[in-house]
């Protein structure tokens, strides 16, 4: 009998074994158990909590770490990288959860930096690597121009470009590590196709989700981690959800989306006519207090920009931004913060933190001024107010001098969190907010926000994860192509009228096209 190829046969040697794999950083024992084994024509999900070890042993495969302990071998022999380079040698590629392009370099340079094709003359032929670019792209299902700068770029075509420049070096371990996290519907369903194209030629993929439908959906295995040890690996076909989130966090997860009703109040937020030119048009919306209004749509509906402006970080050509009954001005973030609005934005390493500075730098970041006498910070007072909101917020590090980058990524939207909840804000904007973090951790800032909403907080909440949406919103305000489509209540909306409204404007332009 052949084998299916979407079944992997895991009784013949892994292309890639790593087992019982130690890393420590002094007193941190940051892996205690690493152990995966990827096996050609299989994709294969690493699940586990932020913290659990899965960054470390992705970097221990990537070669940036070499491991205290343990056995690493490719194709039964045995390996020892000391750097990226050997890695990618070795036919392994990464594709981590943030991007890591040169903003001053074009798409296509950034795809075939160090490997860039050559003419005749041994000169760099543009020409040649645009083509190649092109053909990606194509491959991806996804028009992004080779010749424009990674700069301004916006995530999600920073991950393409990643996963471009992955597929281009023919890997033969091909480990993607939160690669859908920014997105679209249409995005996951390319480059799930690409990724079992793979598989069947006979790569093995890793891939690390928070996502558990993505996760069923796609992979053949799935081995689970927590604090830092290996627990498990099951064939997809035979675990359920419930089986790999409690093996993921040791305790059962009641509920991941804790909303209670609380009482709406008045207004605090209205948006009237906001329009910026080639970006959104007449957007209208309104946030009450003790309200939780969720801003859904596909990538690139124009989300983001509407919070933006309304925060003051972009400019608006037209429309209003009324904040509890007064104007703001328009591109003054000063004033907004003053006013009373809190703005936790999608990309927390680059627009939300600050990476080298400590935990309590970042947490106080939003209250320089308040904290200030004479223009001089009291360190004390500083961490006495940093400790309050991140021991609120259960924000796990070891001590809060250590740089925020030392922390997971759940940890550190938590001090994004806290950051700006420490200026008790009447408003507060949050986009993403539990984007690349784990199922744990998600439940945790679902029970924040709806118990910040239960004392009367008005949360603009920005989601490109439905469950989430349809889970948390008291209304639904949905965006397609920069306008706004529809307005739902939380009794009304379901998956299929946020859809229809989120594609309204392509779906017309369809019917126009077809007619």
């Amino acid at each position: 009998m052949s084998q299916d190829s979407s079944q992997p046969d895991t009784a013949a040697e892994p292309v890639l074994s790593l087992t019982g794999a130690v890393k420590t950083f002094g007193p941190v024992v940051a892996l205690a158990d690493g152990t995966i084994r990827l096996h050609g024509g299989e994709i294969h999900a690493l699940v586990g909590e932020n913290g659990a070890g899965k960054s470390t042993l992705v970097k221990i495969l990537a070669g940036l770490y070499h491991p205290d302990a343990g056995q690493f071998s490719i194709d039964g022999r045995p390996v020892a990288f000391r750097s990226v380079a050997d890695s990618k040698a070795a036919g392994v590629s990464v594709i981590y959860q943030e991007p890591t392009l040169f903003p001053d370099l074009t798409v296509a340079e950034n795809i075939f930096i160090g490997r860039q094709p050559r003419g005749r003359a041994g000169l760099i032929s543009k020409s040649v690597m645009r083509q190649r670019a092109d053909a990606l792209f194509a491959q991806l299902g996804v028009p992004i121009d080779p010749d424009r700068l990674a700069e301004g770029l916006s995530i999600a075509d920073q991950q393409i470009i990643e996963i471009a420049k992955a597929i281009s070096m023919d890997a033969r371990v091909l480990i993607m590590d939160e690669p859908t996290a920014a997105l679209s519907g249409v995005e996951v369903d390319r480059l799930f196709d690409v990724a079992r194209t793979l598989r069947d030629r006979g790569a093995a993929l890793m891939f690390i989700s928070h996502r558990f439908e993505e996760v069923f959906a796609l992979t053949d295995r799935i081995t689970v981690m927590r604090d830092g040890r290996y627990v498990s690996t099951v064939a997809t076909a035979d675990a359920t959800v419930e089986d790999i989130v409690n093996q993921m966090v040791g305790r059962d997860i009641d509920q991941l989306f804790p909303k209670t009703p609380a009482p709406i109040g008045d207004v605090v937020l209205d948006v009237d006519g906001l329009t910026r030119a080639g970006v959104f048009r007449d957007v209208s919306l309104q946030v009450r207090a003790g309200e939780i209004v969720g801003l859904a749509g596909l990538v690139g509906a124009g989300r983001t920009e509407v919070a933006r402006a309304v925060f003051g970080v972009d400019d608006y050509d037209s429309g209003s931004v009324y904040f509890r009954g007064r104007p703001l001005p328009s591109g003054n973030t000063q004033k907004a913060i003053d006013s009373g609005i809190g703005f936790v934005p999608e990309d927390r390493r680059k627009q939300g933190l600050v990476l080298d500075l400590s935990v309590a730098r970042n947490a106080t970041l939003a209250l320089r001024r308040a904290l200030a006498k004479f223009g001089l910070i009291s360190g004390s007072r500083e961490r006495r107010v940093a400790e309050e909101w991140t021991t609120k917020l259960q924000v796990k590090t070891s001590s809060m001098e250590y740089a925020v980058s030392t922390l997971s990524g759940g940890n550190q939207q938590k001090v994004v969190l806290a950051k700006w909840l420490a200026t008790e804000p009447a408003l507060l904007i949050i986009d993403e907010p539990t984007r690349g973090i784990d199922v744990g951790t998600k439940s945790e800032v679902h029970r924040l926000l709806s118990d910040l909403a239960g004392e009367g907080m008005a949360i603009l909440m920005i989601s490109s994860e439905l469950p989430e949406v349809l889970g948390m919103a008291d209304r639904v305000v949905v965006m397609c192509e920069g306008r706004v489509t529809a307005t739902i209540d939380r009794s009304d909306a379901t998956p299929e009228s946020v859809m229809r409204a989120a594609t309204q404007s392509l779906a017309h332009a369809a019917s126009g096209a077809d007619s």
